[in-house]
This record gives structure tokens, sequence and C-alpha cells, in this order.
């Protein structure tokens, strides 16, 4: 995702609770700045012109998810655009990564629907199990103009 922004001309930062993937990134593109820090903490005293929590933000438990989006809020400018990637309905699931298992939640899109509202967002576009993304079920919402 970040070389893919980069290439598009985007300036990106990013935080991930794990220290080897922030080392990762900080080895692929060592110009950025990365932090190592829980998103549900998250508070960076800054806004950005756009958020992506891809493949990460369905790993909080519900009402962590719910308490994210005024993170979200807090870290978006006036019309910028929030990206992640869910679930396609109210549900858990457990994966694995490298062996390891790993929780997937998802709260049903009605309720992603009221968070943004509540938050000062407005959907854009929802795909869900989109096979085009890998079967991702993708969001997009934007911050409205106003604080």
């Amino acid at each position: 995702m970040a070389a893919y922004l980069l290439s598009q001309g985007v300036d990106v930062c990013g935080t991930d609770s794990s220290p080897m993937m922030i080392s990762l990134a900080r080895a692929n593109f060592p110009d950025r700045q990365w932090i190592v820090g829980d998103m549900r903490q998250l508070a960076l005293g800054r806004r950005f012109d756009g958020i992506a929590a891809w493949d990460s933000f369905f790993h909080l438990d519900f009402g962590d998810q719910r308490r994210m989006f005024p993170v979200f809020r807090a870290h978006a400018a006036a019309g910028a655009p929030l990206l992640f990637t869910s679930g396609p309905r109210h549900g858990e699931a457990i994966g694995q990564l490298y062996g390891e298992a790993l929780c997937h939640t998802s709260l049903a899109p009605e309720e992603y629907r009221t968070l943004f509202a509540a938050n000062g967002f407005t959907e854009v576009a929802e795909r869900m199990e989109d096979p085009d993304c890998g079967g991702h079920s993708v969001w997009l919402a934007r911050r409205g103009e106003g604080d």
C-alpha cells in the first residue's frame, strides 16, 4: 500500500503496533515517518489529507472499532478520504497468519454508516468481498469540510 501511494506522489506516514512491521516499512522506505504504536491510542496532534487502515482495522474488537471513528476524525483534514477494510457483515472469524491465530471482526454495514454520520464522514463507496481487490470488503468515506 505504501509503495503504491508513494508512486502516486502521496507523502506517507504509517503506524503499526508491531515493531517488526515498522522495521520492514523503515527498511523499504527509510525517508518516511514510521511509528510503532497502537492505532486506538493514536494522538499525533496533526491532520492528514487521507487515512488508510488497510488489513488492520478489522483486527480490532467491536468496541474498539466503534471508538476508532473519533480517532479517525481527529487525524483527518477536512475533505480527507478514509479507506479501510472490514468484513462483509457483523461477526467475528479466526484466520491464520504465519501459523498464528488472528481475529477478524466486523460491524454491520449499517453500523459503519451510522458511525460515519456521527463522526463527520460521508460514505463514498463500499465494495463487499470485492473480487477485484482480493476478496476484501472495502469502505471509502470522506470527512466533511467543517470541523
